[in-house]
């Protein structure tokens, strides 16, 4: 799973993949905006067919968080 999630990172803020670590947030990735975390939650999404919740959304500031986010999503 952790491979899968920072392919999209990678993909959604221009980034390789690699390069993202497991404390990646918007501190450590300059692309990391707020246009982008919409994309970031859209392509998320569509690659774990999920849905978050509009309050879930707000947690989604790092890495670990998204990860925590998916795992409980698709319990």
């Amino acid at each position: 799973m952790d491979e899968r999630i920072k392919q999209v990172m990678g993909a959604v803020f221009s980034v390789d993949p690699k390069s993202i670590s497991d404390d990646a947030s918007p501190g450590s990735i300059e692309q990391w905006d707020s246009l982008r975390q919409m994309n970031l939650i859209l392509a998320l999404e569509e690659e774990f067919d999920i849905r978050f919740s509009v309050e879930g959304m707000d947690q989604l500031i790092s890495f670990k968080l998204i990860k925590l986010s998916i795992e409980e999503l698709m319990q």
